[in-house]
């Protein structure tokens, strides 16, 4: 049996607290929810993509029978109603600029990788699924 860290608490420590709390201070909120964080918002949302849930009831129902929530980084409650609440009404640009400091981190990390292709621009490839919410 494994000891260790969970797996989704390796990938997510790889986006340090403090950038993200710096990205929620650059796109504040009109008013903070008290039961689910933009934290854990992000993190259910991480969550759904890495394991392919359909749909926020099935996020949901996911993360109610999992037993490990608090190891995952998740402290507040994730129930449906809020996180459709939070995907509609908190701001997108938070996430954007969480993903240009994830791109910086990987841009450093792959400058000296060279891949085969002569390509004289920057080329990101962006998972763009969606989940259904019908």
């Amino acid at each position: 049996m494994n000891s260790g860290r969970l797996i989704f608490t390796q990938i997510t420590d790889l986006i340090h607290r403090e950038q993200f709390n710096r990205c929620m201070l650059l796109h504040p909120m009109p008013r903070a929810s008290k039961s689910m964080t933009a934290r854990d918002q992000f993190l259910a949302m991480a969550f759904a993509q890495m394991t392919f849930r359909e749909s926020l009831r099935d996020i949901e129902a996911c993360l109610d029978g999992c037993a490990h929530c608090y190891a995952m980084g998740i402290r507040g409650k994730i129930v449906r109603t809020n996180l459709a609440y939070a995907n509609e009404n908190r701001d997108w640009r938070v996430y954007e600029a969480l993903g240009q400091i994830l791109i910086r981190k990987a841009r450093r990390l792959y400058v000296e990788d060279s891949n085969g292709l002569d390509i004289e621009e920057m080329v990101y490839a962006l998972d763009a699924s969606t989940i259904d919410l019908c």
